[in-house]
């Protein structure tokens, strides 16, 4: 096999002309970005086995505690195994580090531990993640140096560097050398080439060697079709002609796994008919239906709130021998749920308990039910009783319940269960946070939320757009513009994009403010920022200039807002009334879009 290699690294740069000698500084900076941070780890006050255990374990909070934790590391003796730099290396790839896993790679083999297949491999997976592909090929090299074989891992990397660059053919013509030396191509070296081609218009060609994998024996998985109904989907005749292909050729017989994602590519489509459909063209090619079928059906039809036919197809698979299980129960309570049938929904819980089949989801789906449906007691009832059961509430449940208990006007119960949570050591996620900070901003304790949110941009979490979003919008309508645009500014300086709802948010607080002309520059800065004003950023700024009278400059922006589509809205609308009475010309433009629009029909 390593003959075959050795054939395929000679075949392969039939298409690359190597320029190593140019292009190694890139590959030189690496060291220099590892020296700076070598001298600059020292700072770091953390215990010395800390740093041993965390690179054991392979888990940084970000790429300077991993740093630190391999310069510790690299000190003692016996060194560790490739097999333990192997995964400190991969949680580095996790984190995108590609060019320090390079430089840390030369660093390693200083060291003198030999490499082995996997860390060559991760090697040219970062090669080909800095689209280098050409310095991932010069690894083979190594494998042939070292006397290491080089596996399917190492091609399927080098096929997915060469289709990240878009040389398709590039990678074709590696699957084929591949194949004519030996190696047995997994799926997943198949998902990157069946990918790559339906992304770059080849469905056909797709098709073609999704054929070749019934041939060479190598199934087909959820993603394998995905990838193709992904580039078929814009009309549902395409699956079915997909289907046909598969219906005609003998070496692909469809099995119940290829009708489970042809059934869930077309529920995405919200086809369901469809769907239905071709569960009957299971029994007609005698193919019984699983319970993953059953599933797909139950939770696509009880998504669209179509709860009785879900019921309906549940007894058909009953009949068929289909044993539901705690997901179809659960898709059909949340369905029950959907459609505000609570009494249903509780009867279904009941049976499942009663079952002994209900788990942590299933609490979750009918606590947030009732909290939808404004019956918070029932809430706390589910809440305090799965407190006395071996199910443990999650991180899900307490934001559920916690959410609930501040829209039900309980914000005392909603704090006191957020306690609760840290107690029993449930960790708060983002969404945690972000309903507590809505709750107290609601509330107007707007000093308690800074101070909360403060304390989430010191913590590990990886704040959002949502979180300063809420807390944005407390401080505009508390007047506290001062607050809001220090935590607008700060989004930027963290690095996060500003959505439509945040410019919203902060250009109505400008406005309201009476603040026009720094409103209308945030407002034209949006462009350039990358986020294009939506309807509701202009009805915001038309508003703005309307309440102060400002008609020449709202008049232009609606001539703006409706070139580009948009509908006034009833805000917008009653305000051009109230200062327009005698100058109907802005009104009936509006009127007139208004009639040819989705947005609010004005009488």
């Amino acid at each position: 096999m390593i003959m075959s290699a050795r054939r395929i690294f000679t075949s392969a740069g039939r298409f690359f002309h190597f320029q190593l000698q140019t292009e190694m500084g890139i590959i030189q900076f690496p060291s220099l970005l590892f020296t700076n941070y070598f001298h600059s780890s020292t700072s770091m006050h953390v215990p010395e086995d800390a740093k041993s255990q965390r690179f054991l374990r392979s888990k940084f909070k970000d790429v300077d505690d991993a740093l630190a934790s391999f310069n510790h590391i690299i000190l003692m003796r016996p060194l560790p195994s490739i097999a333990q730099f192997c995964r400190f290396l991969s949680a580095l790839v996790g984190m995108k580090q590609y060019h320090t896993v390079i430089s840390l790679c030369r660093t390693i083999e200083s060291l003198g531990i030999s490499h082995s297949v996997y860390s060559l491999s991760i090697l040219i997976n970062c090669f080909c993640r800095l689209h280098l592909v050409n310095f991932g090929f010069s690894i083979l090299g190594k494998f042939i140096k070292f006397g290491l074989e080089p596996n399917t891992v190492t091609f399927t990397t080098l096929i997915n560097g060469l289709c990240i660059d878009g040389k398709i053919n590039g990678a074709v013509d590696l699957f084929n050398d591949m194949v004519s030396g030996g190696y047995q191509p997994n799926v997943h070296t198949y998902n990157v080439i069946v990918n790559a081609l339906c992304k770059s218009g080849k469905t056909n060609v797709a098709i073609k060697l999704l054929k070749g994998m019934g041939e060479r024996g190598c199934e087909p998985d959820v993603v394998t079709y995905n990838a193709i109904m992904d580039a078929l989907c814009k009309d549902t005749n395409s699956i079915r002609g997909f289907f046909k292909i598969l219906n005609e050729n003998k070496c692909i017989s469809p099995s119940v796994i290829t009708y489970n994602c042809l059934i869930q590519g077309i529920c995405n489509l919200g086809k369901w008919n469809q769907a239905l459909a071709l569960l009957k063209e299971m029994a007609g090619q005698n193919i019984s239906p699983s319970i993953f079928t059953l599933n797909i059906l139950i939770d696509n039809l009880c998504k669209e709130g179509l709860v009785s036919k879900a019921q309906a197809i549940m007894k058909i698979m009953i009949q068929k021998g289909v044993k539901p299980d705690v997901v179809t129960y659960n898709s059909l309570m949340d369905g029950f749920c959907l459609c505000n049938q609570m009494d249903e929904a509780t009867k279904l819980f009941d049976q499942m308990v009663s079952g002994g089949i209900a788990n942590v989801c299933s609490y979750n789906i009918l606590i947030n039910g009732y909290c939808k449906s404004r019956k918070i007691d029932e809430a706390t009832k589910l809440f305090d009783e799965m407190l006395k059961t071996s199910v443990v509430p999650n991180t899900v449940t307490y934001t559920t319940f916690i959410k609930g208990l501040w829209e039900a006007g309980r914000p005392g119960n909603a704090l006191e269960v957020f306690k609760s949570m840290c107690s029993y050591g449930q960790q708060p996620n983002v969404i945690t946070f972000s309903t507590i900070l809505n709750g107290l901003c609601k509330q107007g304790n707007l000093d308690e939320a800074l101070t909360l949110f403060k304390a989430m941009e010191k913590s590990r979490l990886k704040v959002n757009c949502v979180s300063y979003n809420i807390l944005i919008n407390g401080m505009c309508r508390a007047g506290r513009l001062t607050d809001a645009k220090e935590l607008f500014s700060r989004l930027f300086e963290k690095g996060l994009q500003p959505d439509v709802y945040t410019y919203s948010i902060i250009i109505k607080g400008l406005c309201n403010e009476g603040l026009l002309d720094e409103a209308y520059k945030v407002f034209r800065g949006m462009e350039e920022c990358g986020c294009l004003p939506n309807d509701c950023c202009y009805n915001v700024i038309i508003q703005g200039f309307l309440r102060h009278k400002d008609i020449p400059e709202a008049t232009l922006l609606i001539d703006e807002m409706v070139d580009k589509g948009f509908s006034a809205d009833a805000t917008t609308f009653e305000l051009v009334i109230h200062l327009l009475r005698n100058d109907d010309l802005i009104l009936t433009k509006l009127r007139n879009h208004s009639k040819c629009s989705k947005g609010a029909n004005f009488k």
